[in-house]
C-alpha cells in the first residue's frame, strides 16, 4: 500500500488499514483520520503519535496493558507475532521460557502494564538484558520508555505497510 492511498481512503477503511498499528487501540487511527494528508510515512506516524501523546493517562494505560507479554504462548496479534518470531521468542527452550516468564510476571506486578520492548533487531538475550536493567525504574520513568517503545515499534510497523 502507498501513501496516497492511505490518504484517500475512507474513514472506515483507514481505522481498518491503521487500527492495529497501535496494539488493538484502533482508536489512535479513528483520531488520526481528520489530519490527513500526510506528506510522508514519519508525518502519519508523527500525527499518531502526537494523538497518544495527547491522551489520558488512563487512556495511555489502557494502550499499555494491550500489548502482549514477550515470550507468551497465547494468541497474539499478527504483528506482535511477527516481531516476537523475528527475535527468536517463539524458539525459547522450556526454563528460557520460565525465565521470560517469571520477569514478565515481576514486571508487570510491579508497574502494571506488560514488558513493551521493540524487539526488531535483537536477540532473546538483549531483551532479556533490558527486562532485567528496566525492572529497576521508577513507574514514571518506566511509562515514559513504554510509550516510546510503543513509538518506536508503531514506526516499524508503519513503514512494513506503506510503501
Amino acid at each position: 500500500m502507498n501513501l496516497a492511498t492511505i490518504n484517500e481512503l475512507s474513514k472506515e477503511s483507514f481505522i481498518e488499514t491503521l487500527g492495529a498499528i497501535f496494539e488493538h487501540s484502533p482508536w489512535v487511527a479513528e483520531e488520526t483520520y481528520g489530519l490527513r494528508p500526510f506528506g510522508s510515512v514519519d508525518e502519519l506516524h508523527d500525527a499518531m503519535v502526537n494523538v497518544v501523546l495527547r491522551a489520558t493517562a488512563e487512556t495511555k494505560l489502557a494502550l499499555f496493558r494491550e500489548h502482549p507479554d514477550l515470550a507468551t504462548r497465547i494468541k497474539i496479534g499478527e504483528y506482535s507475532t511477527l516481531e516476537q518470531q523475528g527475535a527468536g521468542l517463539d524458539r525459547l527452550t522450556p526454563e528460557e521460557f520460565e525465565i521470560f516468564s517469571s520477569r514478565n510476571r515481576e514486571y508487570t506486578g510491579k508497574f502494571g502494564f506488560p514488558f513493551i520492548l521493540a524487539v526488531r533487531g535483537k536477540d532473546k538475550s538483549d531483551i532479556l538484558a533490558a527486562m532485567e536493567a528496566r525492572i529497576h525504574n521508577s513507574q514514571e520513568e518506566e511509562a515514559e520508555e513504554a510509550f516510546w517503545q510503543i513509538a518506536c515499534i508503531t514506526k516499524f510497523r508503519l513503514h512494513d505497510l506503506i510503501t
